[in-house]
């Protein structure tokens, strides 16, 4: 009876000294570590940035003939096939022109024979007219003065009693007609020495100037046979072949001048507001990209699309990018030296449009910070204020970070 009050107590005592054992390891345990989360940083830089409009393009080239023949024939020899490289004036191709180098000797012969009658209208036919009719003038007016001196003797006689009145008479009528002979006379040199001269002249030379135009339309019909390069290029199409029927309006040859390339874009008015001719721009075709400037803004809106085109010139060493191949060209509007950088990732947006950004101090804790953005080049964003040089920011991870975070990176 006596020993379980003992063993109750000594069972008791254990309990209670295990209890306190407990309380005792419980009180020494640490607490939990704070979480670092694992971010990627960037650093604040002080770079130059630009704003750039983007646009898918078209390439073509700088200058581009579209040859048609004038007439229609039979074509004798090509000189050029595709991809030859040909100058402004060279001989592409020669049609049938037999017939036309006929027409063309007998139009000269024609001239050479309108330059001889001219030659001689004015050089023999007309000065021998004048001449003929001077010597006309003095010839009647020798012949009234020797019937007027007739007529005046006779006429003293007469009066003096010497002679019989018909023979005053007779040598009156010589003289009057001899008179009459020398103004005929005159008229006829005043005639021909005004109109007569001036008539003869205008004949003459609407003969010359008349087979001069057969000759040289002879001539060009002949030339039409002939097929010239208006430009510098490169033979890009020659559908036909030598012995074919070349028909006057459908293309013969194409050559490209392709030495430059346009790339013609369209773009959004509001966009086209911010670029003028002159500015500095870029087109990429896959893998090649060459510099070049905007060389013309459209003035108006395209009608369907609504948009304005954007041409950009380029230099194209080697022929390198083709006309017709799809581009981007990307055009700088504006340029900002020195300016403060980051890449874009690092902004967080808020719903009501405020931009922040994660700051890791020197402590590794980040911090929420607002900035001012301005403009967007690539993956990178122009920060106008609340940032330094230097600093660095978070731009992976800082989505849903707890201010003043613990961060490692």
């Amino acid at each position: 009876m006596t020993r379980r009050p003992i063993l109750t107590v000594l069972l008791a005592t254990c309990l209670l000294g295990g209890a306190g054992m407990w309380t005792g390891c419980s009180s020494k345990e640490t607490t939990p570590p704070e979480p670092v989360a694992s971010v990627q940083v960037a650093t604040v830089e002080r770079k130059t940035i630009q704003r750039i409009v983007s646009a898918d393009a078209v390439l073509y080239p700088i200058d581009q003939a579209t040859i048609v023949p004038k007439i229609s024939a039979p074509i004798r020899k090509f000189y050029v096939v595709r991809g030859s490289h040909v100058r402004a004036g060279e001989l592409l191709a020669v049609l049938d022109n037999k017939e036309l180098s006929a027409a063309v000797v007998e139009s000269q012969g024609a001239y050479d024979q309108a330059q001889a009658t001219y030659a001689t209208s004015t050089q023999v036919t007309l000065p021998a007219q004048i001449q003929t009719a001077q010597l006309n003038v003095q010839a009647t007016r020798q012949a009234m003065h020797a019937t007027e001196l007739v007529y005046q003797s006779r006429l003293k006689l007469y009066k003096a009693g010497a002679i019989a009145r018909n023979l005053m008479d007779q040598s009156r009528v010589t003289y009057i007609q001899a008179r009459n002979q020398y103004e005929i006379a005159s008229a006829n040199l005043k005639a021909v020495e005004a109109v007569g001269k001036k008539q003869q002249l205008k004949a003459a030379e609407g003969q010359l100037t008349s087979a001069r135009g057969k000759y040289l339309a002879a001539q060009a019909q002949y030339s039409y046979s002939e097929i010239r390069s208006p430009i510098d290029g490169v033979v890009t199409e020659r559908p036909l072949y030598a012995g074919e029927m070349a028909s006057a309006g459908s293309p013969l040859v194409v050559v490209m001048n392709i030495s430059t390339v346009v790339a013609r874009a369209h773009i959004a008015p509001q966009q086209a507001a911010e670029v003028q001719a002159g500015d500095l721009a870029s087109i990429a075709v896959g893998q090649a990209t060459i510099q070049g400037k905007i060389s013309m803004v459209s003035p108006a809106l395209d009608p369907g699309s609504q948009t304005v085109e954007v041409w950009v010139q380029a230099p194209n060493p080697g022929g390198r990018l083709k006309p017709g191949a799809a581009a981007r060209v990307r055009m700088v509007t504006e340029t900002f030296p020195n300016a403060l950088v980051i890449p874009a990732s690092a902004v967080l947006t808020a719903p009501e449009g405020s931009a922040s950004v994660m700051v890791v101090g020197p402590d590794r804790r980040a911090r929420e910070t607002n900035v001012k953005t301005g403009i967007h080049e690539g993956d990178e964003v122009q920060v106008l204020s609340g940032l330094e040089a230097s600093q660095r920011v978070v731009t992976e991870g800082a989505y849903g970070l707890p201010d003043g975070s613990k961060v490692k990176f």
